[in-house]
């Protein structure tokens, strides 16, 4: 299996952070199993559980998004988005609603995330390049 994240190659460093940071919420909430064991130090303090896996991040052009957006529909795959809309809104009510207004096709995309086998998901994300 493989965790990947698709950020529009054009954004800015702290909106490619941003929209990661959201992204993952979405993958974590939809795959619990995907969450590890809680983080423990020498002292017993407890940490959060992360991600029990490498997530990768790619970064690709508007239409390589728009490609694996509908590859990953096309699959049945539940996919966690970030539109461009989303960095004028300031609360989940509104970006939801952002979201709702726009048709799956017409989408400006500027990042997803995925989860699924190692070789579907690489066919999904076709022409995106690992995030330098």
């Amino acid at each position: 299996m493989k965790l990947a994240v698709l950020l529009r190659e054009d954004l800015p460093v702290w909106q490619r952070l941003n929209v990661t940071a959201f992204l993952v919420s979405g993958l974590a909430s939809a795959h619990p199993e995907l969450i590890g064991e809680p983080y423990l130090d020498a002292d017993d303090t407890e940490y959060l559980p992360m991600f029990g896996q490498p997530l990768l991040v790619f970064a690709g052009s508007k239409e390589t998004l728009t490609a694996a957006h509908g590859k990953a529909l096309a699959r049945g795959w539940t996919v966690s988005i970030f539109t461009s809309e989303l960095f004028h809104t300031g609360n989940d009510r509104d970006n939801r609603a952002a979201v709702r207004g726009v048709p799956s096709d017409a989408l400006d995309l500027v990042g997803l995330a995925v989860h699924g086998p190692r070789n579907a998901v690489d066919k999904v994300l076709k022409g995106a390049s690992l995030h330098s």
